[in-house]
């Protein structure tokens, strides 16, 4: 076993695609499948599931794969010492970021960071699910949230307030809600990983700990960019960070609501997976992601606890 062929192994499992991996690392598909069934063979078990429309991992090639990656962290971080620095970062990276952070935040400065590094490529992920960083080979995310993987490395980098917001038409039409009791005449937008979940409700702050007020719902999405048009189309209220609200309370298609019951600013943290050493090109875009969000964002605080059943938006798999 060589490093080339952990690296070509690796390639096919982030893509799930022998045709792409061969395109991305220019062999041949017939010189990639070979070096895997060559290395399947020596291991004695099968790493690769193939099908006609789809390559997944097996559970041994979820395990391989994890240990695989640290041996090319490890290579990477040796080779490292004793390059000299004008050669320059070289691989790719695989990253996975909340949508608008992604937009207004990342991909804007991006040009910067592979003119520092013109040797790396950058994948970028946005979807609003939240994805299994190590079975799915990202080298990090930047999540939204409380977070519960424990054998992820987790680096805070701050809290995006939260505010509550109506549309004007929907309050014109509701009312303007002034105290929790009032909410009983109104409804929210649910935002639920998974449709149908059910236990929608108004979260607020309150003695150090996170409330909920159940509330009703006609409307459950599952996107932060539906989140908003629900809201902008007067199906609800809705809670998102200030962050990305601020446009639409500026211009006047959003209106800030009980701003006394505000829920609980949200965590931005970056992971990444555990390893003895940390890829210098997975280092460098960590230091320089932190170095573009941290100053958006409040310091990290002592964040109200928050129910385990949370229903609202701040429990979701990716906040809005």
């Amino acid at each position: 076993m060589n490093l080339d062929e952990l690296r070509i192994f690796a390639r096919v499992a982030e893509l799930g695609s022998f045709t792409q991996a061969a395109e991305q690392l220019g062999l041949v598909k017939s010189r990639v499948s070979t070096v895997v069934l060559q290395l399947e063979a020596r291991l004695g078990t099968r790493l690769l599931q193939r099908t006609t429309r789809r390559v997944q991992l097996t559970p041994d090639g979820e395990a391989f794969l994890v240990r695989g990656k640290e041996l090319l962290a490890d290579a990477e971080q040796l080779q490292a010492m004793f390059q000299p620095a004008a050669a320059g970062l070289k691989g790719r990276l695989r990253i996975d970021l909340p949508n608008k952070l992604a937009s207004e935040l990342v991909i804007p400065r991006l040009p910067e960071f592979l003119a520092a590094h013109p040797l790396l490529e950058v994948g970028i992920s946005t979807t609003d699910r939240r994805v299994d960083l190590v079975r799915e080979g990202f080298d990090c995310v930047l999540r939204v949230g409380p977070l519960d993987d424990t054998e992820l490395v987790a680096r805070p980098l701050g809290v995006l307030a939260m505010c509550n917001l109506a549309s004007p038409a929907y309050l014109h039409e509701h009312g303007t809600p002034t105290t929790l009791a009032e909410l009983a005449q109104h409804r929210v937008v649910h935002y639920a990983a998974k449709l149908g979940t059910q236990g929608a409700g108004f979260e607020y702050q309150e003695g150090g700990a996170t409330r909920v007020h159940p509330m009703r719902s006609t409307v459950v999405v599952n996107g932060t960019e539906a989140y908003t048009a629900a809201c902008l189309a007067g199906l609800g209220l809705i809670q998102a960070p200030r962050f990305g609200a601020q446009p639409f309370i500026e211009q006047g298609r959003l209106v800030e609501v009980l701003p006394q019951f505000a829920a609980a600013p949200m965590p931005v943290s970056l992971l990444y997976p555990h390893r003895r050493q940390v890829a210098p090109r997975v280092q460098a875009v960590l230091n320089w992601i932190a170095r573009v969000v941290e100053p958006q964002l409040a310091p990290s605080q002592a964040v109200a606890s928050r129910p385990a059943t949370s229903p609202s938006v701040a429990s979701s798999s990716t906040a809005p």
